[in-house]
């Protein structure tokens, strides 16, 4: 809240914090009626969102907003801003019947009022209907509004439940 991504100590600081929960999206196999009930399936993933800021500190944007695409559900965002205009990610995706996380890690370039990051995104995570999920290289891409920290993203990739 407040700082500004394009500001040279957002780069030059080198912050890595550990973020608290992770990254991505992901379906349950169809037909699946709970944990003992559903069989390991790969999903194609083309998600998105778009969050807003819910609170932030120094270098970390905490944001919320919903999933839509391949699966849906509250999703939530912690970035943290590095040296090497790199960003790392934690998310985590409450779809219906449980939740799925992991982590994410991008490169990022500003262009007026947006910061563009470029990245994957590993599951690393899943509970509920989605224990066991797990996927890497999938790709993660989005933007950052400079003026209020609204973050926008999309993931790409498969992943296993």
């Amino acid at each position: 809240m407040g700082h500004r991504i394009n500001r040279p100590a957002a780069a030059a600081t080198g912050a890595l914090a550990a973020l608290a929960t992770a990254a991505s999206l992901g379906v349950g196999a169809a037909g699946a009626a709970g944990p003992a009930a559903r069989a390991a399936g790969t999903v194609s993933l083309n998600d998105s969102a778009h969050l807003h800021l819910t609170s932030g500190h120094k270098l970390t944007l905490n944001e919320a907003g919903t999933a839509h695409g391949t699966i849906g559900g509250p999703m939530y965002i912690h970035l943290t801003l590095a040296s090497g205009n790199r960003v790392y990610a934690e998310v985590r995706v409450y779809p219906s019947g449980g939740f799925i996380g992991g982590r994410a890690n991008a490169t990022y370039h500003v262009v007026g009022g947006y910061a563009y990051f470029s990245g994957t995104m590993s599951v690393t995570e899943g509970g509920e209907r989605y224990a066991g999920a797990h996927g890497s290289g999938m790709r993660f891409t989005g933007t950052i509004q400079r003026s209020n920290d609204a973050v926008s993203v999309q993931v790409n990739g498969r992943m296993t439940t």
